[in-house]
């Protein structure tokens, strides 16, 4: 059966990807046959991750890309993660109202997920999740957190790229020399940026990024400015994403190593856990 569903999956079945990943995020007895037959096709996709505070219009941003890649004929993968029901253990799925216009497009799957009370920001399948949609051919997966705060940094251990939003007229210009979140960025992406106070929150996080040293040749992360209802500096977004996946081009494995030697740790303290229980 697992064997089936994985080359299901491998040929990019919509019901074979999402029952694969039903089946890893119930952690099923099937899940770890399941990504076991569909690593070997993995490793192909690009990974956006996009984090930041509630109100950032994450998932509007995520729509618009959405858009902006199809456009360019790229197939999508999306995992929106959703706070948790506290009465059903599920998803409230907030996130994928807002995308409703690709849910006929084939180019394009959308995935809700639940935390399941896993800290971070991601839930504890995102990673394998993400892995069946590479699997199913995704050119580009976009991985939307939750948006619960500023330690939402499980996604730099995930994606090929952070996004991180932030919202100008917060009224806390602090937030912006905050430790953790603040932190993980490759791309800064200061959203609405037609509100009052767009140009104080750049300059913020200019701010603090002058009171870094990096190293001669480390990446800089560039401040984007966007509109993601109207499409306003999608185009800048994008070509700063390209500019990261050119920077890291070289050193693009070590970071996938790092992420595959995170999940297996990860993995492990989990498996740990439930035999101590059992």
């Amino acid at each position: 059966m697992t064997t089936s569903l994985a080359d299901r999956v491998v040929a990019g079945d919509p019901r074979a990807i999402a029952r694969a990943i039903s089946l890893i995020e119930d952690e099923s007895p099937a899940a770890a046959a399941i990504v076991q037959g569909i690593f070997t096709h993995t490793g192909r996709a690009y990974l956006i991750g996009v984090t930041g505070p509630p109100g950032a219009g994450k998932s509007t941003l995520v729509d618009r890309m959405i858009a902006d890649l199809r456009h360019r004929g790229l197939t999508v993968g999306v995992i929106a993660v959703d706070p948790t029901s506290p009465f059903t253990g599920g998803a409230i799925l907030g996130d994928r109202v807002r995308m409703t216009a690709h849910a006929s497009d084939a180019g394009v799957f959308i995935r809700s997920m639940a935390t399941r009370g896993h800290l971070g920001g991601l839930a504890r399948a995102t990673g394998d999740a993400a892995l069946v949609l590479d699997a199913a051919g995704r050119d580009v997966i976009i991985i939307e957190t939750v948006g619960v705060g500023q330690d939402e940094v499980d996604i730099v251990r995930t994606a090929d790229v952070s996004l991180v939003t932030v919202v100008p007229g917060t009224g806390d210009e602090v937030q912006a020399i905050k430790a953790g979140i603040m932190e993980i960025a490759d791309v800064f992406v200061v959203n609405k940026a037609d509100r009052e106070g767009a140009d104080r929150t750049v300059a913020s996080i200019e701010a603090m990024q002058s009171l870094q040293h990096p190293p001669e040749g480390a990446w800089r992360p560039p401040i984007v400015r966007t509109v993601a209802t109207t499409g306003a500096g999608m185009h800048e977004l994008f070509a700063a994403v390209e500019a990261f996946r050119a920077h890291t081009g070289t050193s693009h494995g070590l970071r996938r190593r790092a992420r595959a030697e995170f999940r297996l740790r990860e993995l492990l303290g989990h498996r740990f856990l439930q035999h101590v229980e059992r």
